[in-house]
């Protein structure tokens, strides 16, 4: 199993909490960043929302592109994902960015390509909002625009959403930046299993992941002819020394108030998702889905289910917890010597 976490953009995970000790700041992002490098975390997520979804439409949220650039500067070893929805970015400057952070983190950064479910977002921040489906024929085309400029000069591609003729891009990327991607609906599994190397998901139960996990893998060996390299999945992760105060602690961050700030964003995200399953208000609490997993309990606990989720076809947790900075530590120090990794349990422990 490799082990990711989400970066910390919004101040926090958690709804229903309003302070977490996590302050939306390069400050917190980079101490974040320093720690989960040297404690042999393989990757971080960096989401890319101009609003805040957690905590509300007020709250300060910090941007992507700044960030991912920053991280890949302070670290040496973290794989940078960043999050990127095609409807906010020109595909041509979008692959000279990349090609530059590819130079800054000595070929570290990768994508992850989101079609964006927030229309109140894009209306303010002036990004195309196309209807459910239409959404992924624009992700394929601007993923066919990315890997066409960084192979080819010059490049020219038409279509639907994206006409570009005779572009030259150099430098090239020192590594092609390696390509997630998530969708539940019809036709965003058959559109990623066309172009992505790995799919990324929000959390389910392990039969779900299962089910999921073969169904996707079936698609991209039809479309691509082989599995998908990776299967992530975002998971909230509690680890205490004991069952009990695991579950004190989860009962006291899915206390749902409806007139929270975030519930609003949460209304709107599953009414223009086409999800698999229904969502509870409980795990409303956490965002995409992470108390599904149940990743609960004290350590023996937790990785006993780590390892089920990877006997499922899970290959990549991104692990989301708070207060970030102290939680990170305790799961390298309990839980990675116990999930069968010699060199993450020596980093952790070093």
């Amino acid at each position: 199993m490799k082990f990711g976490y989400w970066t910390p953009v919004y101040g926090g995970f958690l709804r229903n909490v309003e302070q977490e000790d996590m302050s939306a700041t390069w400050k917190y992002v980079k101490d974040v960043s320093l720690r989960a490098d040297r404690l042999g975390y393989e990757l971080t997520l960096v989401p890319e929302l101009y609003l805040n979804d957690r905590k509300g439409t007020d709250a300060p949220s910090l941007e992507a592109w700044s960030l991912a650039a920053s991280i890949a500067a302070v670290t040496e070893n973290l794989e940078v994902m960043t999050a990127i929805r095609p409807g906010f970015h020109n595909p041509a400057v979008t692959a000279k960015t990349v090609s530059t952070l590819q130079d800054i983190s000595n070929g570290r950064l990768s994508l992850n390509v989101v079609s964006a479910w927030w229309a109140e977002e894009a209306r303010q921040y002036g990004g195309q909002f196309a209807e459910h489906d239409a959404r992924y024929v624009q992700s394929t085309e601007f993923v066919d625009a990315l890997r066409g400029l960084w192979s080819t000069t010059p490049f020219s591609q038409s279509g639907e959403y994206y006409d570009l003729a005779d572009v030259v891009l150099s430098p090239k990327p020192s590594h092609r930046p390696h390509i997630y991607a998530g969708g539940e609906s019809e036709g965003g599994r058959e559109a990623i299993a066309a172009f992505a190397d790995s799919y990324v998901t929000h959390g389910g139960t392990v039969e779900e992941l299962r089910t999921k996990t073969s169904d996707l893998n079936a698609r991209r060996r039809r479309l691509q002819g082989a599995d998908f390299e990776q299967i992530g999945m975002s998971a909230y992760v509690i680890i205490r020394d004991t069952e009990a105060e695991a579950q004190a602690e989860l009962d006291r961050i899915t206390t749902v108030d409806p007139s929270s700030p975030g519930y609003a964003s949460f209304e709107e995200f599953v009414a223009h998702s086409n999800l698999d399953i229904e969502l509870s208000k409980r795990e409303y609490s956490v965002g995409t889905r992470g108390l599904r997993p149940n990743l609960v309990g004290t350590a023996e606990q937790v990785a006993e289910k780590i390892n089920a989720f990877q006997d499922a076809g899970v290959s990549l947790l991104l692990i989301q917890s708070s207060p970030l900075h102290s939680e990170l530590e305790r799961i390298a120090e309990q839980l990675f010597p116990l999930v069968g990794n010699p060199a993450r349990t020596a980093a952790a422990v070093s």
